[in-house]
């Protein structure tokens, strides 16, 4: 059975339930809080947060900047996840296809960035198979990967 995956916006009616989304205690210093992103994204115009749904039920979170580091056509992936019943299903393969997609389809985008922690081989392999390749770590010691659009 093919199952549906689709990026949908932040509002009213989800907000709470994706706020509440929690990932297990092994992997919640891999990132930041959905509420956290959630409320930057209100503060920050470039910053695009979207809820991850599978067959039209609420699964993961994704927030992209459309500016990042204030550099134009640099659109960065600051949090991707998925809820962590639902991982290791195929949902996370696809909701990265779409909002791949989504971005290259924007006429500025040029690059594309996202940061994992280094000791997180599962991240490393799986955007590596979108074709993300590490140029180095950042400030905070994050692996930094990009893929370049033109």
């Amino acid at each position: 059975m093919q199952q549906t995956v689709t990026l949908e916006e932040i509002t009213e009616a989800n907000f709470e339930a994706v706020m509440e989304m929690e990932l297990p205690e092994h992997q919640r210093d891999l990132l930041a809080s959905n509420a956290y992103s959630i409320a930057q994204s209100k503060f920050y115009p470039d910053f695009i947060p979207r809820a991850i749904h599978h067959d039209g039920k609420l699964a993961g979170f994704l927030l992209y900047d459309r500016q990042a580091d204030d550099e134009p056509g640099h659109y960065g992936i600051y949090r991707f996840m998925i809820d962590y019943p639902l991982q290791s299903k195929g949902i996370g393969r696809r909701a990265m296809e779409l909002v791949l997609a989504e971005i290259k389809a924007q006429p500025d985008a040029k690059r594309i960035t996202i940061c994992y922690h280094s000791r997180n081989e599962l991240a490393k392999t799986f955007y590596q198979s979108f074709g993300f390749q590490e140029v180095g770590p950042d400030e905070s010691g994050e692996m930094i990967a990009e893929i370049i659009l033109s």
